[in-house]
C-alpha cells in the first residue's frame, strides 16, 4: 500500500549544523525588509541576493562538486530552504533552477548539458522557469499541444505556455512538448527540451495578479529553432520525466511555509497582548501542531528522494495538505482579529495579512490543483 514507507525521518546533525550560519547571514540580508515584502519570499525576485547565495555555495548544495555544487545531502538543502522561507528571503531568481531544473538535468541530461548548465546554476548566473501548463489544459499536462518538430539541424518549436513563473526574468525554460502524436495521444509522444529564452520567435507577456505583482507569464513560441542537443533524456520519455520532476516541486517546505511570515507577525502580536483571546490561542495551537506534522511528512518525502525513490503520490499528499493549511491562515487570522474590532493592530501585520489574503487562492493552483492531487492520492490508496 502507498505511504507505508513514509516513516519518521530525522535531519542529520551535520546538516542541522548548517542552520546557524544561514540564519546569521539572512538576519543581516533581510534587516529592515518590511514583512509584507518578506511574505513574498519564493515569489520575490532578487538576482543580486541569489548571486550572494551562490558565492557562499548555497545554491546547488546537492549537486556534485565537479559541477560546482557542494555534494551535500537533500537534508542540507531542506535546512537551507527552511531558513530562507522562515526569513522571507527573496529567492525566486534561483528557486526553480536549484529546486528541480538542476537535479533534473543531472538525472536525465547528457554530460555536456550538465557541464554547461549546472555550474552556472550554482553561481546564480542561470535562472530557469518551467514550461508545463497551457491554455485550455489546466493541470492536465498530458493534453499539451506545444510541439517540437524535427528539422535538419534540430527542432522547431511552436505553441504557447501559460502561468510560467518568472519567465520574463529567466534565461532558460525546461518545456514539456509534444514530439509525436497529438493531444489525444495523452502520455505518449511527450518530450522535454531546454529553451534559451533569448532565441528569436519567443514572446513573453507578464500577467499582473490581484496583488499587483507580475511573476506569472504567457510564453509564445513561433518557429523557434532549437539545436539537436536541446532534448533532455530520450524522445518520448517526457511524461515519465516530468512526473519525476514534480516530486521535487510538490514536497518541499515551500508547500508548508508560504504564509509563515504572516503567522510570525500574528504570533508576535499575540505575545504583546496581556490576555490573548481563547480563540486566538486555540488557533495558534491548531496551526502549529498541523505545521509540525506537515514538516515531518515533508522531511520524510525528502528522505525518500535522498534514497533515489520518486515519491510522486507522497509529494502530492504533502502539497495538498500544506496548501490547505497555508490557505487557512489568512482567513482564520482575520477572523480572530475581528473579535476585537477596536484594537490597534500593527501596520506590518495588516499589510502582510492583506497581501497573503489576496495571493492565497493561487496556492491550490500552482504545482497542481487540489482536484488533480486528490485524484492522484486516491489512486495511490487504491480508491479509484
Amino acid at each position: 500500500m502507498m505511504f507505508d514507507n513514509l516513516g519518521l525521518t530525522a535531519l542529520p546533525a551535520e546538516d542541522e549544523a548548517l542552520r546557524a550560519p544561514v540564519r546569521a547571514f539572512l538576519q543581516e540580508a533581510t534587516a529592515g525588509m518590511p514583512p509584507e515584502r518578506r511574505a513574498r519570499s519564493w515569489s520575490g525576485f532578487d538576482a543580486a541576493f541569489s548571486r550572494a547565495l551562490g558565492e557562499r555555495g548555497w545554491i546547488g548544495l546537492t549537486l556534485p562538486k565537479e559541477h560546482g555544487g557542494a555534494g551535500r545531502s537533500l537534508f542540507a538543502r531542506f535546512v537551507l530552504v527552511e531558513e530562507l522561507l522562515r526569513a522571507g528571503a527573496p529567492v525566486a531568481a534561483h528557486w526553480i533552477a536549484d529546486r528541480q531544473s538542476a537535479p533534473h538535468i543531472l538525472k536525465f541530461g547528457t554530460p555536456a548539458q550538465a557541464a554547461f548548465y549546472l555550474p552556472r546554476i550554482c553561481r546564480g548566473e542561470a535562472f530557469f522557469c518551467i514550461g508545463m501548463s497551457e491554455p485550455g489544459s489546466g493541470s492536465d499536462l498530458a493534453s499539451v499541444r506545444t510541439r517540437a518538430t524535427r528539422t535538419a539541424s534540430g527542432w522547431r518549436l511552436d505553441g504557447q505556455k501559460i502561468w510560467t513563473t518568472n519567465a520574463h526574468h529567466s534565461h532558460y525554460m525546461i518545456a514539456l512538448v509534444r514530439t509525436s502524436g497529438d493531444a489525444g495521444s495523452r502520455h505518449q509522444g511527450l518530450s522535454q527540451v531546454i529553451v534559451d529564452l533569448k532565441l528569436p520567435g519567443i514572446t513573453i507577456r507578464p500577467i499582473t495578479d490581484l496583488t499587483g505583482d507580475a511573476h506569472f507569464c504567457e510564453v509564445f513560441f513561433d518557429g523557434v529553432e532549437l539545436a539537436e542537443d536541446a532534448l533532455i533524456g530520450n524522445e518520448g520519455d517526457g511524461w515519465m520525466q516530468v512526473t519525476s520532476e514534480l516530486a521535487y516541486e510538490r514536497s518541499g517546505p515551500e508547500r508548508i511555509y508560504s504564509s509563515v511570515v504572516l503567522l510570525d507577525e500574528w504570533l508576535k502580536h499575540l505575545r504583546t497582548q496581556p490576555t490573548p483571546s481563547q480563540r486566538s490561542m486555540a488557533l495558534a495551537g491548531r496551526v502549529l501542531s498541523a505545521m509540525t506534522v506537515l514538516r515531518g511528512l515533508s522531511v520524510s518525502v525528502n528522505g525518500l528522494l535522498a534514497q533515489g525513490h520518486s515519491p510522486v503520490i507522497e509529494a502530492a499528499l504533502v502539497k495538498d495538505a500544506g496548501t490547505t493549511l497555508e490557505q487557512l491562515l489568512p482567513e482564520a487570522i482575520a477572523d480572530v482579529l475581528g473579535d476585537e474590532p477596536d484594537a490597534v493592530l500593527p501596520d506590518g501585520l495588516l499589510r502582510t495579512l492583506a497581501y497573503v489574503a489576496q495571493i492565497a487562492p493561487t496556492y491550490s493552483l500552482r504545482g497542481g490543483t487540489r482536484e488533480v492531487l486528490r485524484g492522484m492520492i486516491a489512486r495511490g490508496l487504491g480508491l479509484r
